[in-house]
């Protein structure tokens, strides 16, 4: 029987006392005993330990299993030192390219002309604070045609920023002289008959978890509050590049989770009593408020949709693969993507047309069009709806009542509605391996000791117990990932859009009224089925949310418009179409609270 090692490791310090008291080396100790005591003693894990962890993992093995295993798992402890004596920079990911693409799925790779809407006819208001509401398709008409000037838009935004946002509380850093130079510059090259663009001299803000140069990105934490990255984000540049004017760096919920930040909350236009959700919490705010024409947000599961309906925006999640990361902070390498939060379905056409390109940088995104054709016609389009979402138990009346109507007013356009259903799909929420790759992005920063400086202290439980996800099952949660996204790809790749109600940024049903009087409901069984929410996510599929209508207490409600991987001209003329037809995006909060 082998030793026990805290026994064997007394023995074998006994031992080396009592020859080298009598001068004598260790090499005249038996070779097989002094072998077994050098072996013994350079392990840190033993066999005991080993039988503990293994409970965390939901394994079990025998005895002898455990003690051969002991070798390559202390070989192991020493490389993953000398792994973590390595710095790894933020822009690293790691080099396996999550795909949404399945067999089968079709591309249109032809480039077609940019068709935008005829240009409205606008006039310059006496007071230019009036147009703080209008979409950027009305405001670059005012710039385009001189009646305005970047530079007097750009004062206006940054005044009415600094206004509201005491109540807000949806700005982390004003860019004032950024904006201005910008501005100035724009208005120089419009004078000289250089115009860009839709977006030129159009000022706007980004969430600050995207790198600007010269200007604090903090992640909404109060660990990151001082820290410079002196990189400049693909999509900054780009925008920049299309004439864009930055005025603000708005804020995150912190390391983009919900609306709290090291600020404090950021706060819904539509009621200060409320968060404006997140974690896209400031782009969202200042857009709903007039603050900016447009923000740019992220999302990893839900953080752009969530607070455009909150807010009562029109927000864009593209494709996965559509839009650079370069630049933001990584929560997830295969999920996490940037997109335009507006206030019309055409303004995020438009934005999403100057950032939707590869850079060479983010090896995610394909090189594939926008064939953006605000002329499309909508009645040629395999229009689906996801029938058992719109009948979801535990919905409010308002809900209910303005989801139905968006399929009447389509039903009423011409549009013929196709009921589905999605099959059923393993429920795990491993398949995204989210919490994995979180915890890889942040490790070197945990380990640094940054969470004791985290806004809210219990954000990086997450990261460390995620070290406890074994690689086997991570990954053969990505092959049932894979094989969900087969499945779903077999229902919803039939069309071209599809419109589903919106869940909430983690994809729950939002939860039941409380019970009445009398004995309580049964129970609803659990089921094995994920939220198309939470597979649309998984899957990497687009995804619009459009304003449609007003709950009983005041408060914007909205319906999404999803469709197939890279369709994302399809899905945003539909959409566009309901938001001509219904109006709802041109009530805006009262703003009366300065």
């Amino acid at each position: 029987m082998m030793t026990p090692p805290q026994d064997l490791e007394t023995t074998r310090r006994r031992f080396l006392a009592y020859f080298s008291s009598i001068g004598l080396t260790s090499t005249l100790l038996p070779g097989a005993l002094w072998a077994e005591m050098q072996q013994q003693s350079a392990q840190r894990i033993t066999s005991d330990m080993l039988k503990d962890a293994m409970a965390l993992t939901g394994l079990e093995y025998s005895d002898e299993e455990r003690q051969q295993m002991l070798n390559g798992i202390n070989q192991n402890l020493e490389r993953y030192e000398d792994l973590r004596k390595i710095h790894i920079d933020d822009g690293i990911a790691p080099p396996l390219y999550y795909s949404p693409l399945v067999p089968g799925t079709k591309l249109d790779r032809l480039k077609k002309p940019f068709r935008a809407s005829d240009a409205p006819t606008v006039k310059r208001p006496p007071n230019l604070e009036d147009v703080a509401f209008w979409p950027i398709t009305h405001l670059a008409q005012l710039i385009r045609t001189k009646q305005v000037k970047s530079v007097e838009l750009t004062e206006m935004y940054l005044a009415r920023l600094k206004k509201f946002n005491p109540k807000l509380n949806c700005v982390v850093t004003f860019a004032d002289d950024l904006a201005m130079k910008q501005a100035r510059q724009a208005d120089q090259e419009i004078a000289a008959g250089r115009y860009r663009g839709p977006l030129h001299g159009i000022p706007w803000g980004c969430k600050d978890i995207i790198a600007v140069p010269g200007y604090p990105t903090t992640w909404g934490s109060g660990a990151f509050k001082d820290q410079m990255i002196e990189t400049e984000a693909t999509v900054v540049r780009q925008l920049r590049e299309a004439g864009a004017v930055l005025i603000a760096k708005l804020t995150t919920g912190e390391l983009a989770g919900g609306d709290q930040w090291f600020g404090g909350r950021t706060n819904n236009p539509w009621d200060l009593k409320e968060g404006s959700s997140g974690s896209s919490a400031g782009p969202s705010s200042a857009t709903a408020a007039g603050c900016v024409a447009f923000g740019i947000g992220t999302e990893t599961s839900g953080s752009i949709l969530s607070p455009s309906t909150r807010c009562g925006c029109t927000g864009l999640r593209p494709t996965f693969g559509r839009v650079s990361r370069y630049g933001a902070m990584t929560l997830s390498w295969t999920q996490d993507r940037l997109g335009p939060i507006c206030r019309t379905v055409e303004d995020c056409a438009i934005v999403f047309n100057a950032i939707a390109r590869t850079d060479e940088l983010d090896l995610s995104v394909i090189d594939l069009p926008f064939n953006w054709d605000a002329s499309l016609d909508i009645r040629k389009l395999r229009v689906g709806y996801l029938e058992r979402a719109f009948r979801e138990s535990g919905r409010s009346e308002d809900l209910i009542k303005n989801d139905q109507a968006v399929l009447d007013q389509l039903k009423s356009m011409g549009i013929k509605l196709e009921p589905f259903s999605l099959p059923e799909l393993p429920n795990t929420n491993l398949t995204g391996g989210f919490g994995v790759e979180s915890a890889a992005s942040f490790d070197e920063k945990i380990r640094a000791g940054k969470d004791k400086d985290f806004t809210n202290k219990t954000r990086g439980n997450g990261f460390k117990s995620a070290h406890f996800v074994p690689a086997v099952e991570f990954l053969q949660g990505q092959r049932v990932r894979h094989m969900i996204m087969r499945k779903f790809a077999d229902v919803v790749g039939k069309y071209d859009v599809y419109i589903a109600p919106f869940i909430n940024a983690r994809g729950d049903p939002p939860p039941p009224p409380p019970p009445s009087a009398g004995p309580p409901p049964p129970p609803r069984p659990p089921g094995p089925l994920l939220t198309h929410f939470q597979i649309a996510n998984l899957c990497g599929y687009p995804a619009v949310a459009v304003p449609n209508g007003f709950a009983t207490t005041g408060q914007p409600t909205s319906i999404t418009f999803m469709g197939r991987l890279y369709n994302e001209a399809e899905v945003l003329a539909l959409a566009k179409a309901y938001q001509d037809a219904t109006g709802f995006h041109q009530k805006h909060p009262k703003m009366d609270f300065a």
